[in-house]
């Protein structure tokens, strides 16, 4: 990897950080929505990943706009929500289904927080880089994400996941 010198250094690099992050974010996504029991958790879930696949895609673009290659990083911080997520949510041995649905909302969210704040930051520094393009591609990557955020707390807690895991 070479030296980070700048501010666009940092953004690209950044950028493709988030298209591993979306990358590794997907098949546990999945797994998830094959694990969830409750039906609108369930279809959320799968339209989450399309979500997913469509802000990697959006940081594909990016990062070849501004001539990078975007597989060229691997984001370690993903990789551990990832694991966190197999292991509480698909590999934990649960008594009740509702309650592993719980735990699968709960992982879900870590994994779409994270997002949330990686496009955040991206946005602040496409502004800051003057990239208004780049920028107006970033919020609507956080807009969406934060939109399945708050999917997933409705089902939760209106939807009645949380209630019937008690």
């Amino acid at each position: 990897m070479a030296a980070i010198k700048n501010l666009k250094d940092l953004y690209l690099d950044g950028v493709k950080d988030m298209h591993s992050a979306c990358k590794q974010a997907i098949p546990a996504t999945e797994a998830m929505a094959q694990a969830a029991k409750n039906a609108e958790l369930k279809k959320a879930l799968e339209a989450s990943v399309q979500g997913t696949r469509d802000g990697m895609a959006a940081m594909e673009k990016l990062a070849r706009a501004h001539g990078e290659d975007p597989s060229g990083e691997h984001c370690k911080g993903m990789e551990g929500l990832v694991t966190e997520a197999r292991k509480h949510a698909l590999e934990a041995e649960f008594a009740d289904e509702d309650t592993q649905d719980a735990a699968i909302i709960a992982q879900y969210q870590r994994l779409a927080h994270y997002a949330i704040t990686g496009y955040g930051t991206l946005k602040a520094w496409a502004k800051r880089l003057d990239l208004a393009d780049d920028a107006k591609v970033l919020d609507e990557a956080t807009a969406s994400t934060y939109e399945g955020d708050e999917d997933m707390t409705r089902i939760a807690v209106k939807g009645g996941v949380n209630k019937a895991a008690l």
